[in-house]
């Protein structure tokens, strides 16, 4: 198997880490040779994060270039711009709706682009959107729109959904099981 790409991008504290920890356990219980490298800092909350995940028969190198990512999993609009070079042709971009102005606009120095979204969609990149936000909040706390995210990006990746609950129940605290259960299946009809 040639080696499979997915870039996870969002910002501070939105559960990056998280879903590309259970995205690496995942394909390593598979088999897979798996490289997970968090590139840009997390360390004050509402910074951009972006995450490799690589994985296949063996992965040299976390690192994932410009036209190369199979799927991009993003947690922001504006984030999906921003990282939209790295998806190669035919890859998938998934999506939230989310909207998290960066501190250029909140301080009132820019102003945070309109329609973004609808502009990639007009590139002709496959691009799954979903307000993952919503349904995170429908499952039961804004906390798990991560697993939601993820719950979407399975579709992609060809593995029986019942491995990824499997890690999900065996990753998470367990008493944020239930919920974060709620929230993959939800991302997953979605």
């Amino acid at each position: 198997m040639s080696v499979k790409n997915i870039l996870i991008v969002g910002v501070g504290g939105q559960g990056t880490l998280l879903a590309s920890k259970l995205m690496g356990k995942c394909f390593m219980n598979i088999g897979y040779d798996v490289k997970v490298s968090e590139v840009h800092g997390m360390s004050q909350r509402g910074g951009s994060v972006v995450t490799y995940v690589r994985y296949g028969e063996k992965v040299y190198s976390p690192v994932i270039e410009k036209g190369e990512a199979d799927i991009i999993i993003s947690f922001e609009q504006l984030e999906s711009a921003r990282w939209l070079p790295y998806l190669k042709k035919g890859g998938v971009l998934i999506s939230s709706t989310q909207r998290i102005d960066p501190m250029p606009v909140i301080m009132g120095k820019a102003e945070y682009p309109e329609d973004i979204l609808a502009k990639i969609r007009e590139k002709g990149v496959e691009l799954v959107e979903l307000d993952a936000l919503g349904l995170a909040l429908e499952a039961g706390t804004a906390k798990c729109a991560n697993i939601v995210l993820l719950g979407a990006a399975v579709r992609f990746l060809g593995i029986d959904k019942e491995m990824w609950v499997d890690i999900i129940k065996s990753t998470v605290p367990p008493k944020t099981i239930d919920v974060n259960l709620k929230a993959f299946e939800l991302g997953y009809m979605a």
